[in-house]
């Protein structure tokens, strides 16, 4: 009987309804119940964006949620156990969304994803849940993670098949990237912050693929034509120079091989362009008016906003 009970609990969080304040969100944003959704996170600001497609196609920012919990430092997740919470960009399905979780209810990041496994990263079962409680994982209130699992739900009962995450350090803006220039990620935050410019310009889903151990965004591989530019391990380098420079292959995103030949839709690579110029302008500013960077590391395990550091969740983290 009391498994019983228990089931009818675990149905009930996972088929919790909408409230009627979000519905009346929904409606005010020109947004439909099941359109899809993207979620953004930022370490630093300890937020999470949940943003939805409109009836125009686009997506707009539909709410902000405080993070309650994250464990680790700036920078992505490396290895089993390392009690980082990752960065990257990463896929949520139906079957990541798990109704029977010990901290109320979750859903798997999605972690290591295709960048993640090129570098050879350990780990697994990365979560996003309440219970404000973190090791490696990003950790909210029961309350919003019933919301935020109640949108993903519906987005799936619509024609939505899986859900885009951006995990990011912080907020990709010129004083914060100023801020960090001498932590050692900085490369690798600023491949990120090309995917979030991409977001930022077209407000459409970055398509994301991984070759060459590296992120690249919208991509559409050309006709079956790879380009050797530099060198992959899997394909031997060719002693003729005219096939060393082109060579028909089946066009496809090889995490750890050569990039195929490829190209981005051009007023995407416009904006984007002018998004890059504009922001390194002002970092390049910011630099001249002696802005600094700050401590490589802070010694810190996460963090935890402001709001939640009194009162019964306080002591939540692990």
């Amino acid at each position: 009987m009391l498994a019983g009970c228990e089931t009818d609990r675990t149905v009930a969080r996972a088929l919790q309804p909408l409230s009627p304040q979000m519905l009346a969100q929904l409606e005010q944003k020109h947004m439909l119940i099941d359109s899809p959704i993207l979620i953004r996170l930022f370490k630093e600001e300890s937020e999470i964006e949940v943003w939805k497609q409109d009836t125009s196609g686009h997506f707009a920012l539909l709410k902000t949620y405080p993070i309650c919990r994250w464990s680790g430092e700036l920078g992505p997740k490396i290895r089993e156990g390392d009690r980082q919470a990752p960065e990257g960009f990463y896929t949520v399905r139906p079957g990541q969304m798990n109704p029977n979780s010990h901290h109320y209810l979750s859903f798997d990041i999605g972690y290591p994803n295709a960048y993640d496994r090129a570098y050879g990263r350990t780990g697994g079962d990365i979560m996003m849940h309440g219970g404000c409680s973190s090791a490696g994982c990003y950790a909210i209130t029961d309350e919003q993670i019933a919301e935020i699992y109640a949108l993903a739900r519906e987005s799936f009962y619509g024609s939505q098949r899986s859900f885009q995450i951006q995990a990011y350090p912080f907020r990709m803006a010129p004083l914060n990237l100023v801020k960090h220039l001498g932590n050692p990620n900085m490369p690798f935050w600023r491949m990120l912050k090309e995917g979030n410019d991409h977001f930022e310009v077209t407000h459409l889903e970055p398509k994301v693929d991984v070759c060459e151990k590296r992120y690249v965004f919208d991509a559409e591989p050309v006709g079956r034509i790879a380009s050797y530019s530099t060198q992959n391990v899997s394909v031997p380098l060719q002693s003729n120079a005219a096939a060393a420079t082109t060579t028909a292959v089946t066009v496809q995103f090889n995490p750890i091989g050569w990039c195929p030949a490829y190209e981005i839709r051009r007023e995407i690579a416009a904006a984007v362009a002018q998004k890059n110029r504009r922001d390194e302008s002002q970092m390049v500013e910011l630099v001249s008016r002696g802005s600094s960077a700050e401590l490589v590391r802070t010694k810190r395990d996460g963090a935890m906003r402001p709001l939640f550091l009194t009162g019964p969740l306080a002591s939540g983290g692990s």
